[in-house]
């Protein structure tokens, strides 16, 4: 009998082991099949099964080290999702504007699907894409730069701002929740019909913290990281928080809502979902406001207020660009050459957006010499683009002579493209343009920027919405008597 149960239990045992063995090698057999990729796939480092590049790739230098081993195109394999990185400026030319209809959808990533359906604007797709853009661009363009200009809306709230950085009287702080407040509440006023004070509980806040490596996990395994703990929860938290503040306001919209004239971009959406009754392709309802309001803080807010923050640091470390010789101390001089060029190069500099936001392939193309399949997501790496030693004359350095022509004059390059390019680039480029020149300037006429004693500035970064400087403090004194601080404004 127990010869028997001997044999029996060895049997079972070896049975067990042999069906684990086989579950192993299937699993991996079927994992390689499903991700082979043909000969003229591009080039892509050695990938683990299952998890593919998760764990290899190098955030903090976004692909540099891979783009000089595989070269301007390469491939890398994100759990079972294949990618395509883009580099140098010849070929996202190429990609995004010269094929610029074969890219210009969002690929259908978990998180994203998770957050927003496929509403908004900048994560939708097909005819909610069109509509909402469409929309978006014709009530920014009546509101920021038709008879409604913003421009006296953003000299109001840089008054505000200017009280607030005053109130330190030239001691060390942390200037960020301050222009965060201030940049934000220019969207406010387009989006909302009003502004917050600074101190107000209510005041439009979000901050989305780091999920770098996160968010690729949530991507590959979303089943399984729906129900884990971390980074990946408190945003989705945040964005229902968020989510529920629009809620309130387009509540309050609705309550004394007048169709024949509207105040603000929420006004106009009401109009526009009023007009679209009925229709057969119809995108207009309340929930895609809500996703297009935060899109419209995230193209227009947030870039602006890391963009001033990365500012700030850049004029304290090159000082002799801070002198007025450079900036110009009347707007006269302001809108012309220099300060176009110090601006530009504070935007290049501080690539705030070091990969653009991804695009899927909606067809087969080729690209770069090589053949890339329908539904491959493609991320174009803009660091490559605006660090170029081919575009520019030196990539590595604080230049701003990098935008100006022999006579001095102001020159735009082709390769300057922090938002992006093609049918997908940034909603609130121009926004964030003019957002941007005149908070920039103002500050530069009315304050002088210096670190604390004994501080050297930091030009260390963090990832997260945007790539922003490290939380720091600064000083700042007035340039010009206070009693004149306010009368200058209008000179705009």
């Amino acid at each position: 009998m127990d010869s028997i149960l001997s044999v029996f239990g060895s049997y079972v045992n070896w049975d067990v082991k042999s069906l684990l063995l086989f579950t192993a090698v299937f699993i991996l057999t079927a994992d390689y099949i499903k991700n082979r990729r043909p000969g003229s796939f591009p080039p892509r480092p050695r990938a683990f099964p299952i998890v593919g590049n998760l764990f290899t790739v190098d955030y903090n230098r976004t692909h540099e080290s891979l783009t000089q081993r595989y070269g301007d195109v390469y491939s890398l394999r994100m759990g079972q999702t294949w990618i395509v990185v883009l580099n140098r400026f010849d070929v996202l030319k190429e990609a995004l504007v010269d094929q610029g209809d074969v890219l210009a959808d969002r690929p259908n990533l978990p998180l994203l699907q998770d957050m927003f359906h496929g509403l908004g604007v900048i994560f939708s797709n097909g005819k909610i894409w069109k509509q909402q853009r469409r929309f978006a661009l014709s009530t920014l363009k009546h509101f920021g730069f038709g008879k409604k200009s913003l421009k006296p809306v953003i000299l109001e709230e840089f008054s505000y701002c200017a009280k607030e950085f005053k109130s330190h009287k030239g001691k060390p702080f942390d200037p960020h929740l301050i222009l965060n407040n201030a940049v934000s509440n220019i969207i406010c006023s387009l989006v909302f019909g009003h502004r917050f004070e600074y101190g107000d509980e209510k005041h439009f806040h979000y901050a989305i913290v780091p999920i770098c490596s996160t968010r690729q996990l949530y991507n590959s395994f979303p089943l399984l990281m729906r129900r884990l703990p971390g980074p990946h929860q408190t945003v989705q938290h945040i964005w229902n928080s968020v989510k529920d503040f629009i809620r309130v306001e387009v509540k309050e919209h609705k309550h004394n809502w007048d169709p024949s004239d509207n105040r603000d971009y929420i006004d106009c959406y009401l109009s526009e979902i009023q007009m679209s009754k009925g229709q057969a392709d119809d995108t207009f309802d309340e929930e895609n406001l809500v996703v297009c309001v935060f899109d419209l803080f995230l193209a227009g807010s947030e870039t602006t207020s890391t963009t001033l923050r990365w500012a700030f640091l850049y004029m304290v470390k090159y000082p002799e660009i801070q002198g007025k010789r450079q900036i110009g101390w009347n707007v006269q001089t302001a809108v012309h050459g220099r300060s176009y060029a110090v601006i530009h190069e504070i935007q290049r500099m501080s690539n705030i957006v070091p990969l653009s936001l991804p695009h899927v392939t909606t067809r087969d193309i080729r690209l770069g010499g090589y053949t890339i399949p329908k539904g491959v997501t493609i991320i174009p790496n803009l660091t490559s683009v605006l660090f170029d030693k081919n575009e520019w004359e030196t990539p590595d350095a604080f230049n701003p002579g990098h935008f100006l022509n022999p006579e001095g004059k102001f020159v735009k390059r082709a390769a300057f493209i922090p938002f992006s390019a093609g049918k997908r680039a940034c909603l609130g480029e121009n926004l964030a343009r003019i957002e941007l020149f005149l908070f920039f300037t103002s500050l530069m006429q009315h304050f002088t920027f210096s670190m604390p004693a004994g501080v050297k500035p930091s030009m260390d970064f963090r990832f997260g919405i945007t790539l922003s400087p490290v939380p720091y403090q600064i000083c700042l004194d007035l340039s010009i008597p206070s009693s004149r601080l306010l009368r200058r404004l209008p000179a705009f």
